[in-house]
């Protein structure tokens, strides 16, 4: 046996009906504080800042460690090729 149930609602009523917690009022806190502190890097002329201020779990340290995996890989593989 198939069923099908069509529900017309808001996103916001969605949640609601499943038991969801409401989470705007975190995401406009945690937008609001991001933008600033990237208008406070801007400002600052701190190109730096603005990619830690965009992405808190790393920034430029993770993308060095990307940047240095990938050249590793690389000096790898031209290793075995023997070229």
């Amino acid at each position: 046996m198939k069923v099908t149930v069509e529900m017309d609602m808001t996103p916001q009523e969605a949640r609601g009906f499943m038991g969801l917690p409401d989470v705007e009022p975190t995401q406009k806190k945690m937008l609001d504080d991001m933008q600033a502190r990237m208008k406070q890097a801007f400002d600052a002329n701190d190109p730096e800042g603005m990619m830690r201020a965009w992405m808190p779990l790393g920034g430029a340290e993770a993308f060095q460690k990307f940047q240095k995996l990938m050249w590793v890989s690389a000096a790898g593989m031209v290793k075995k090729d023997g070229k």
